[in-house]
This record gives structure tokens, sequence and C-alpha cells, in this order.
């Protein structure tokens, strides 16, 4: 293992360091005993966290937690290092993304104008010294992994949804994960050299996955796996109140939110055929609404009425999905 940067620093997730209310730029992050256990050990041992669960069940937001954490823990260190807040790295990988692209794109385009330039002594100075440049540094783009893997402290990454990409995506990435560095085919040079003194420290890399399609089983061997399951009543509560923290009313009770939760839960099953569940992202837009258009509790618990919830469109996106649930009113009717 590399230990530049561990000592004096024992990177530790804790999970209770939060945003305040006036800071528009974080959300609150509710991450369960083992769900920090496991990023733990993803820093201690030097592996990626493979993270899968329902859309919407806060998988992409657990990083930028822990950057948020991070930041704020280790003031002396980031000073120390001229940095104003903890390096982190987002790849949101499309369907057409290579593995590559995060490491490094080369634009052999702008090279070829180049050339074409000073074939014809139509290039500028600065642009003669981009060409003639051994490294072609003018040429590259370096993505989060190809940054991460320069960097002097132990960036934390991010690579959402990697299951959007060709099943070969994730092989494609063992090499460079293993070995901490990667090769530049243009130049033919490696980043950072095979030196062993110039090895870059391992990157804290969070992998998301919505599980549709499966993974490789060498990927897989060298990732800690962990299923976000969907939150339950108490959990929705908390994370409503901390989401919003001092923006709710005051006129909305524990009780009150309660019931909304309650209400919100009951949407649920009616999604299940539609493939689309209704998430803890939808539950926020919901209750945002709620209290916009709603100036009293008794408005809000009138509007709580099972098969005839207001703004059905935040939580339920398909036409059969709503239609189901607005059935319930006349089956509790009969």
């Amino acid at each position: 293992m590399n230990n530049n940067i561990s000592s004096p620093y024992n990177l530790e997730y804790t999970g209770t360091i939060n945003p305040k209310p006036d800071d528009i730029d974080y959300q609150p992050y509710l991450p369960s005993e083992e769900l920090k256990k496991s990023v733990d050990l993803a820093i201690k041992l030097e592996r990626p966290l493979l993270l899968m669960g329902e859309p919407g069940s806060g998988k992409t937001q657990l990083a930028k937690a822990i950057a948020y954490e991070f930041t704020v823990k280790y003031q002396n260190l980031l000073k120390s290092l001229k940095l104003d807040s903890y390096p982190y790295e987002a790849w949101y990988v499309k369907s057409t993304s290579r593995a590559r692209d995060g490491l490094y794109i080369y634009d052999a385009i702008a090279r070829l104008r180049d050339a074409q330039l000073a074939g014809v002594n139509q290039l500028d100075e600065e642009g003669r010294k981009r060409l003639n440049d051994s490294e072609q540094k003018g040429y590259i783009k370096f993505g989060a992994l190809g940054k991460a893997f320069q960097n002097s402290l132990r960036t934390i990454v991010l690579i959402d949804e990697i299951d959007k990409a060709d099943i070969d995506f994730p092989n494609d990435l063992l090499l460079e994960l293993d070995e901490k560095r990667f090769f530049i085919e243009e130049t033919q040079k490696w980043v950072p050299d095979r030196n062993p003194q110039k090895k870059a420290p391992s990157p804290i890399i969070i992998i998301t996955s919505n599980n549709e399609k499966d993974l490789p089983d060498a990927f897989l061997r060298r990732c800690i796996f962990y299923y976000l399951e969907f939150p339950d009543k108490d959990k929705l509560i908390d994370i409503v109140k901390a989401h919003f923290r001092k923006k709710l009313p005051e006129f909305l009770t524990e009780e009150l939110l309660e019931k909304m939760v309650d209400s919100f839960l009951n949407v649920r099953p009616y999604t299940d055929s539609s493939g689309k569940k209704v998430s803890t992202s939808e539950l926020i837009d919901w209750v945002a609404a709620l209290v916009e258009y709603y100036k009293t509790p008794e408005q809000i618990r009138e509007q709580l009425k099972p098969g005839e919830l207001p703004f059905l469109g935040l939580l339920l996106k398909t036409r059969d999905a709503q239609i189901r649930y607005k059935g319930q009113r006349r089956e509790t009717t009969q």
C-alpha cells in the first residue's frame, strides 16, 4: 500500500459533518453505520467502493459528502498544499464513454491543424511551442482518473453509473486501477512515470451502478460492494428534515410530516411494473411543492387522501402508473 499521505493524516469518513443551512453547494448526507464502515474499508484497503441501489437512493451524493467532510476536517493539510477544498473529481459515464476518457482525451484534430499551419509558416510562436512539446500537453486533456493519478493527495473520484457503458468498459480500467498510473499512447509515456517513488497515492474511488447490466467478475473482485437499501419511514423523515433544514414551515409538525411520508410510501407499490420506483429525490420535490402551495396544516391534511394526492407528476412518471394509483379511490369507495 502507498502511505504517502496517510501520515500524519489518517483519512476517515464519519458521516457526521454536514453543510450549514446557508451552504447551497452541498446537501446533507445521512449514511448508515454499515455504509460508513464500507467507505472506511475502501479508504484503508485502497479498493474502489461499488454502490448499487435504486436510482435516487443517494449513490451519487456519497462521494461529494466525503469530499465536504474532508474539506472541513483536514484544513491544516489543505492549507499546507495551498488548496481551498479537498480534491474531488467526477466522471459521469454515458453509453458512448470509453475507459480511456476517464484517463485522458487526445485532440488529434488540433495537432493536425497546427502541423498544417506550421507547414505553410502560419503557426504563431505559442502554437509552435505546443507542436514541438515532446509531452504534447497542449493536446491532452486529463479526465477524472487521469488527474487523480497525478495529485499528491488521495483524490476522491466519482465514477457515476458505470453500467451505462459497454460491457468491456470496467475491464478496460483494471490495469490502471491496479497500477495507479496510465500509458499515453500518443507520447509513449507513463503518467506518472514508472519510477516507484513517483507512484500516485491511491485515489478514493466511489463507483455507482443502477444494476442495468452485469459487471465483469474480474472488475467485481477488485471492488468493495455495498447495496443502498431504500430508506425506511424514520430515515425518510430524517432525510426530509436534513434537506430542508430551516426552510420547513413551523406548522409542519412531526405528526404531519409523518403523514406526508406515509402517503409517499403508499405511492411506491404502484410503480413496480413500470420499472421506475419513486425515489427520495422525488419525495423531496413533492414535499417542497406541498409546502409551497398549501400554507396551513389543514390544507395539507386535506390533500393526503389515498388515490387523490396532488402533484402526482412529481412521483409517478408514466400514465399507467398514475392510472393504477388513482384506482385506489375507486376500490375504497366501492
